[in-house]
């Protein structure tokens, strides 16, 4: 780690899950996401990494895997997230950043990273290092926030907003919240080895008037007829990719080890317990069943 690296949005102490998702009418976001994941998962998998895991929101829809890895930079929302799903075994909560991931190359057979690229500002950076822990022909499956949307384009023909939603470029509208081109995202994904399976294009009636008037199942079953347009074009404000590791990346150190010290990359055996690394010295503690491998 250096102090170079990219700055990371944390949310420490939110009550983003209460506020956000419980309270803040997003029931018809929730639901349609679901039905994304849905289509796109894998009907089983060994070992799953969840990057930008939060308080657990979407942890239980990968039931079909036998272990999760949840990571997320805040430890109070992997708190949240314990409290919820439990001291199952299947899980494993890892407080990192994920521009330093803290796993052996080649670890998980599948990722999820779902409404946290547009916090990354420097996704080329953060995908690199999901494609380093992920083996050959692993999926993965991103979801990011489309710049290019309906609302935007007739927003910005409208002269109502100045920046372009055809410039490739990623859009800062909020400090660390960021909105990408569909086709940068394909460039940034086919740069690290990706290849792209499927697109859904989700959250097609993201409008209040909508979701204050026209029934809650018939929201959901419309978005999830709409879909299935995402091969062919994307307008709506988020987007899933289903994607396939193509290029073979590095296996494993050894076959006992599940982390790595995220400041000089040595293998660290063992788990349940404070992790001491053996080239650098650095301890990573292990904590109310939360690793930490956060920057001191």
């Amino acid at each position: 780690m250096n102090d170079n690296s990219p700055p990371v949005c944390n949310y420490e102490g939110s009550d983003y899950q209460r506020s956000f998702w419980q309270e803040g009418g997003r029931a018809y976001e929730d639901a349609v996401e679901a039905v994304a994941l849905k289509r796109l998962l894998p009907s089983s998998g060994e070992f799953m990494l969840e990057v930008g895991a939060g308080a657990g929101r979407n942890t239980p829809r990968y039931k079909n895997f036998k272990k999760v890895a949840l990571l997320d930079y805040s430890r109070s929302q992997l708190e949240q997230a314990r409290d919820r799903l439990g001291d199952d075994v299947r899980y494993l909560y890892v407080a990192a950043d994920v521009y330093h991931l803290p796993f052996v190359s080649g670890l998980f057979d599948g990722a999820t990273m779902i409404r946290t690229l547009h916090h990354m500002a420097d996704p080329l950076l953060a995908l690199s290092q999901i494609a380093e822990v992920l083996r050959p022909k692993a999926f993965f499956i991103l979801e990011f926030a489309n710049k290019r949307n309906m609302k935007s384009i007739l927003r910005y023909h409208l002269r109502k907003q100045s920046w372009s939603p055809y410039s490739y470029e990623p859009v800062e509208f909020a400090a660390l919240n960021f909105d990408f081109h569909p086709k940068a995202i394909r460039n940034y994904l086919k740069a690290n080895g990706f290849s792209i399976i499927q697109q859904l294009t989700v959250s097609h009636l993201r409008v209040g008037i909508l979701k204050k008037h026209v029934p809650f199942r018939l929201l959901v079953a419309l978005d999830a007829l709409l879909q299935r347009t995402g091969g062919l074009i994307q307008l709506s404000p988020s987007v899933f990719s289903l994607c396939r590791l193509e290029e073979e990346k590095s296996l494993p150190a050894d076959g006992e080890s599940v982390f790595k010290c995220p400041t000089c990359q040595t293998p660290i055996p063992g788990l349940g317990h404070d992790l001491r690394c053996s080239g650098c010295g650095a301890v990573w503690s292990f904590q109310d069943g939360i690793y930490d491998f956060r920057q001191k």
